[in-house]
């Protein structure tokens, strides 16, 4: 496995919730884990993210619900209805259901399908088709 020059490691209040919710609702894929440190390394069609149970080393101040305020994690993803399916059939709050955004780069327009959801800490997801 090639590692990302960029992966986020978010700080995850139950570290088994949040396997549950990223590995078998969200078909994210278990890289490695460090049970003793309550920590996994997942991946998704190429995107990589780090979820540790809070343990106090990285925290800069206190955690309150919902986590990551200010950011969301844009996921490249080639089922998008699929997620959104998956999450309603696991009983998950979508924040936002599929729906298209047009950027502008340039002369050039994207078109993109996107879907947000939050996970069970409050961190945005934002998938993208």
């Amino acid at each position: 496995m090639q590692f990302n020059k960029l992966v986020p490691e978010l700080s995850v209040t139950n570290l088994e919730m949040s396997k549950e919710f990223y590995v078998g609702v969200l078909k994210f894929k278990i890289e490695y884990e460090r049970p003793a440190d309550k920590f996994a390394y997942l991946s998704y069609q190429g995107s990589q993210i780090m979820i540790e149970e809070i343990n106090n080393h990285w925290s800069v101040g206190e955690l309150e619900r919902p986590f990551g305020r200010g950011i969301n994690f844009q996921i490249e993803t080639d089922e998008i209805e699929q997620i959104s399916q998956r999450l309603k059939d696991n009983g998950v709050e979508i924040y936002k259901d599929i729906f298209v955004s047009e950027y502008k780069a340039g002369d050039e327009v994207f078109v993109e399908k996107e879907l947000l959801v939050q996970d069970p800490d409050g961190y945005l997801l934002r998938f993208q088709q």
